[in-house]
């Protein structure tokens, strides 16, 4: 009887403790689809390992991170002035004269998942996707120039570990 308890009772406590385990990974995902974006800036870790340098007095910025054996993207959304768009891309090391003018590089998979509504008709889109050695970030950079002073940023930056 005591041979039978010492191994049924541990089996019985590893048995429950994978069913939580494996119930645990599918509430965390379906918390983080339900939060979508998070008001603020990025942690400056998550800036440096997506290589997104959000520039300093942008406005309404928000993010979301998506983690995977496979594949881990940071979505970030802001508001900054000409200038500040103009160092952003600077620092990515290219310019404004990259952004294709009426390109929506953010697929709508990806758009979906954050709720964006780029690529909407009746608003001036500008786009480009910069293409990095792995394992460097794959970044997808979709711009609303409604308001050509204050440009709306969308960035998908995606590492491939």
């Amino acid at each position: 009887m005591i041979v039978f308890l010492l191994i049924t009772i541990p089996a019985g406590y590893l048995a429950i403790s994978a069913m939580q385990s494996r119930d645990g990974g599918s509430e965390k995902v379906q918390s983080a689809k339900a939060k979508g974006l998070s008001a603020g800036y990025p942690s400056r870790v998550q800036r440096r390992i997506y290589d997104i340098p959000v520039p300093q007095n942008s406005l309404k910025v928000a993010s979301f991170e998506t983690n995977s054996w496979k594949v881990s993207s940071l979505y970030v959304q802001f508001v900054t002035s000409r200038d500040g768009l103009d160092r952003f891309l600077a620092k990515l090391g290219t310019g404004p004269s990259a952004l294709k003018k009426g390109a929506v590089t953010i697929t709508d998979e990806q758009a979906k998942k954050v709720g964006w509504q780029v690529g909407a008709a009746g608003h001036d889109w500008s786009g480009m996707v910069i293409k990095q050695k792995e394992p460097q970030p794959k970044l997808r950079i979709t711009v609303r120039n409604d308001n050509p002073a204050h440009p709306k940023v969308y960035v998908v930056s995606t590492i491939r570990p």
